[in-house]
């Protein structure tokens, strides 16, 4: 089965180190960074990893797109990105020792009409390319929800797997199209079902809630509290060792990675999720994404504890 990631609002991510941020002050870091990123982009690069061949599309702009270029041909993903006038935008990830990451992120280019049809006729000519969509990331400029949503609900009508992780308005309307997964965090699970979450009770009455409606899959990141994965099968929980945070970006596409992975390969809940979260969790000991070393994988696969909380006659 093939993958297809779409990153509709992509960046080059600057990444900065350093002991900690002083606002108002001058900020010596003590490294930096610059690559090419996007939710969507950092999926396909963790699969091409995990030995994968997936293709990338989304909008780039044309001015500064050598960086998405290299990246693309070092992993050996097939690039399907639209070409924008202008240059793609540059998000600021600044990372401290303790662990805390500030955002600066820009609003992106704007996407006319004509940009969004080109898109779709993309996406058209790739129809036959791909089984699994996996949509990744914030909307640009241009872009209103609801075309997200009518997208989702369109491919997934045309019988593709399509996995969801993005936030805000785009999560709220994306869920409408029925993908086949999502990925909130507590905090936007909770804001999805309008109600707040106090305990593990409340966090699984939520997730039941949306599956209710038709999504199969509802997987909840908690941070250090591990992931929580409700199926059609039943319900799983990961419980994850402590470890060092460098740096917490890419952890969640690292995650979404593993379970399309697991997906595709048709691997069981329990072993897609204990590397899945493995992964998520090298992410956060490193500066950048992708899998560094196979060894550490498995360590951390091997210091995951999983339960299955409850089982499902399917």
């Amino acid at each position: 089965m093939s993958i297809l990631t779409l990153t509709l609002n992509p960046a080059l991510d600057l990444t900065v180190s350093l002991d900690g941020l002083k606002p108002g002050e001058v900020n010596l870091a003590k490294s930096g960074h610059l690559g090419a990123a996007g939710k969507g982009i950092n999926v396909a690069r963790v699969l091409a990893d995990l030995g994968h061949t997936p293709r990338a599309c989304g909008f780039l702009g044309l001015n500064n797109d050598s960086s998405f270029r290299a990246l693309f041909s070092q992993h050996g993903i097939e690039d399907d990105f639209v070409r924008l006038a202008g240059d793609t935008r540059v998000n600021v990830k600044i990372s401290e020792q303790d662990g805390r990451v500030t955002d600066i992120n820009l609003p992106g280019l704007k996407v006319t009409d004509v940009d969004w049809n080109r898109l779709l006729a993309r996406l058209e000519s790739l129809a036959n390319n791909f089984d699994t969509l996996v949509m990744a990331g914030s909307l640009p400029p241009g872009v209103h929800p609801q075309q997200l949503e009518g997208m989702i609900e369109m491919w997934r009508e045309r019988g593709k797997t399509v996995l969801l992780d993005a936030s805000g308005e785009a999560l709220r309307a994306g869920i409408k199209g029925l993908p086949a997964l999502i990925k909130p965090n507590i905090d936007e699970l909770a804001g999805l079902v309008g109600r707040p979450i106090q305990d593990d009770a409340d966090l699984a009455a939520c997730a039941r809630e949306l599956q209710a409606q038709g999504i199969e899959h509802v997987v909840v990141s908690a941070g250090a509290d591990g992931v929580h994965w409700f199926s059609p099968k039943g319900y799983w929980r990961a419980q994850v060792p402590k470890v060092k945070v460098v740096s917490t970006v890419g952890a969640g596409d690292s995650l979404v990675a593993g379970l399309c992975a697991g997906f595709v390969e048709g691997l069981e809940e329990a072993e897609t999720l204990r590397r899945a979260v493995a992964l998520s969790l090298m992410a956060v000991t490193q500066i950048g994404v992708g899998i560094r070393n196979q060894k550490e994988v498995s360590d951390y696969q091997n210091a995951i504890l999983i339960t299955q909380v409850e089982a499902k006659e399917i």
